[in-house]
Formats: C-alpha cells, sequence, structure tokens
C-alpha cells in the first residue's frame, strides 16, 4: 500500500501553513512552522514569490492531498468518482474525502492525527457494521455503524485520545453514543468540512 514516508513537516512548510499532520506537537512551539515560517529547499525563504494560475492549482491540489494522507494516484480516482457525482464536483470531491475510514477515526477522536488514524485501522482496532476492517481507505456510507473492536476498548491508548480530543467537535453528519458506538447519519456538506480547500481550483486543474 502505497503511502508518504518522508518528513511529514517539509509538507506544511511547503504549503506554508499547519496542515496538523504530526497530533499534538502542531500546537507547540515546536511546530515547524513556528520555526522555519517558509518553504524548504534552497530557495524556499526567496521573497516576492509569485504563483501562476497552474501554480495555485497544484498547490491547492497538493494540500487537499496532504490534508488526507492521500497519494496522486488514488486523489485523481476520487476526482473520478466525484465528476460521475450529481452536484458540485469540487464539493464532492471532499465529502468522498471525508468518508474515508482512516479519516473518521480521526474525526471521531481515537487518534491524534490521520496518519495516526491509518495506523490504528491497518492495525484491525475497528469495525464498520460489526466486521473488522484494516483498509484506511474503507468508505463508509451513510447508515453504517463505526466502532472500537471489542478488545481493544480497553486499551489506554484509545481511552487518553478520547480524553485529550474530548473538546474536538465531531462533525454533523457523524453521531457517536456514550459507549464510542459511532454511527454514520449523512453525507457531509460542505459546511461540515472545516479545512481551508478552495475546491473549485482543483477541478480547474483536472479539467484542462
Amino acid at each position: 500500500m502505497a503511502r508518504y514516508t518522508g518528513a511529514v513537516c517539509r509538507l506544511c512548510r511547503r504549503e506554508g501553513q499547519k496542515l496538523f499532520l504530526k497530533g499534538d506537537r502542531c500546537y507547540t512551539d515546536k511546530c515547524s512552522i513556528e520555526r522555519r515560517g517558509y518553504a524548504p529547499g534552497m530557495h524556499g525563504n526567496a521573497r516576492n514569490k509569485k504563483l501562476s494560475e497552474y501554480g495555485m492549482q497544484m498547490r491547492e491540489k497538493q494540500k487537499a492531498k496532504r490534508y488526507y494522507g492521500v497519494l496522486e494516484k488514488q486523489f485523481h480516482e476520487y476526482f473520478l468518482m466525484a465528476n460521475k457525482k450529481s452536484g458540485m464536483t469540487g464539493e464532492n470531491l471532499l465529502s468522498i474525502l471525508e468518508t474515508r475510514l482512516d479519516n473518521v477515526v480521526y474525526r471521531l477522536g481515537f487518534a491524534m492525527s490521520r496518519a495516526e488514524a491509518r495506523q490504528l485501522v491497518l492495525h484491525g482496532h475497528f469495525t464498520v457494521n460489526g466486521r473488522k476492517v484494516n483498509i484506511p481507505s474503507y468508505l463508509v456510507k451513510s447508515g453504517d455503524v463505526v466502532a472500537l473492536k471489542e478488545g481493544s476498548r480497553s486499551l489506554d491508548k484509545f481511552k487518553g485520545s478520547l480524553e485529550a480530543n474530548s473538546s474536538r467537535v465531531v462533525p454533523k453528519w457523524l453521531e457517536m453514543d456514550r459507549d464510542n458506538v459511532a454511527k454514520v447519519i449523512a453525507e457531509p456538506a460542505r459546511e461540515d468540512i472545516d479545512l481551508p480547500i478552495e475546491e473549485h481550483l482543483i477541478v480547474e486543474l483536472y479539467s484542462k
């Protein structure tokens, strides 16, 4: 399964903003954006750099890919899926990305970052509709029930994450009960997705 294995702080610096890829570290002064708020590389600190129209579209696509931890081939497949659905292609794309199981696990507060959520799913800690699913890219749909596997519910790791993320607001399209069992009650709407992504630029890029 292909995935990015390089230094994730470089990705935030390249996009010029926090992508919250390292959990708690992103909220401290150890965050690379706080220490070196310019792009990596020998020309990263150059001033007066103006992006072309293509450059802005490319940066927006890269930002979305990095938020969700998706590589180019899979991201393009999601775009094709979004383009076939009725409605706005850009909003459909973000909705599809939001319904990835690793993102759902992160949104519910079981993990501190999407990368950690991906690892937890791979290790088989979660079930969907009572069946173990260890595929991070699994797309949940309305009516699905996502839960911690019975044997994982007593682990300190999850208790600590849920406590640390207790102030995180669970999106309206998800509903979690007191037993930490969640249900997908709707498809994610654009207003439910709090990421600063200009999805229309991605659509323009792929439409060329």
